[in-house]
């Protein structure tokens, strides 16, 4: 594929617009709070209306696939809308679907949103590599081949992930660093330039990134960091949780955005009130 991979064009959209995440997640009360119908109508004015607001004010977009799909046909409807409308604007597109399989059921979600044409089309998708990071080849390949990426769980904000990703695979190999061993190495990344593949590491992890060692293990990669606003992270957490992965952080908020609208002249201004805090 011709063109910048994803791990370049996100670099770019972070030095141009900041490293801010808008998460795209129309929860029932946020619908309620912008006095919108819990319905695919509500969901359809309240992606456009945030979009719109923060194209140009942030490093991307990240839809939850779970609040459209909730509604059905006509859910998932209006977020192929919103991926279309992003790409036009030309805004970056994380997809937050957690996909996670095997053998030719991976290869079938890669389609859905990394092949280019597809109806729910991503820059970027996040996959739970939890059933082996062999079971994500089909999607590394695809992304590969057309110039996308992908975010890797790792360390998430959820306390009970701990279970899993703090345990051992191997004698002082936690799974989260086997799986930041895996990223580094499928992400192709350059000397100085961004991977295309990274990990989803929540701001509330406190040591465990650093302690872990995938600092050391994955330095090429960009971190999707939930757990920034309502969850109680701010831009202390930056330095504090990532050490020398800090530049490569991008702040995932979606509450602590969205709650500004439904105006869309607040809702810009608060976009760029973070874009400075998290500077």
């Amino acid at each position: 594929m011709s063109g910048a991979g994803f791990g370049d064009r996100l670099q770019q959209a972070v030095a141009e617009h900041g490293r801010i995440v808008a998460g795209i997640d129309p929860h029932a009360s946020l619908l309620e709070a912008w006095s919108l119908p819990d319905t695919p109508e509500g969901l359809r004015e309240f992606s456009h209306a945030a979009l719109a607001a923060v194209s140009g004010r942030v490093a991307a977009i990240k839809p939850q696939s779970a609040f459209f799909e909730r509604h059905g046909a006509a859910g998932v409807a209006v977020l192929e809308e919103l991926l279309a409308a992003a790409r036009t604007s030309g805004v970056l597109t994380i997809l937050d679907v957690k996909r996670g399989d095997i053998g030719s059921t991976m290869g079938a979600y890669a389609q859905a949103h990394l092949l280019p044409g597809a109806p729910l089309e991503a820059d970027a998708i996040t996959l739970s590599p939890f059933l082996g990071t062999g079971s994500l080849d089909p999607a590394a390949a695809l992304a590969a081949a057309h110039g996308k990426g992908l975010f890797l769980l790792a360390l998430t904000s959820n306390p009970a992930g701990a279970q899993v990703q703090h345990a051992l695979t191997g004698p002082d190999t936690p799974v989260a660093l086997a799986i930041a061993r895996h990223a580094e190495q499928i992400g192709g990344a350059r000397d100085g330039a961004w991977s295309s593949v990274g990990l989803v590491v929540g701001a509330t992890v406190g040591d465990a990134f650093r302690r872990f060692g995938l600092d050391r293990a994955a330095p090429s990669v960009p971190l999707l960091a939930p757990g920034f606003g309502a969850q109680g992270a701010g831009p202390a957490q930056i330095p504090e949780v990532f050490g020398e992965g800090a530049g490569q952080v991008l702040v995932s908020l979606s509450r602590g955005l969205l709650a500004a609208g439904p105006d869309q002249a607040a809702l810009s201004r608060r976009a760029e009130e973070l874009r400075r805090e998290y500077a």
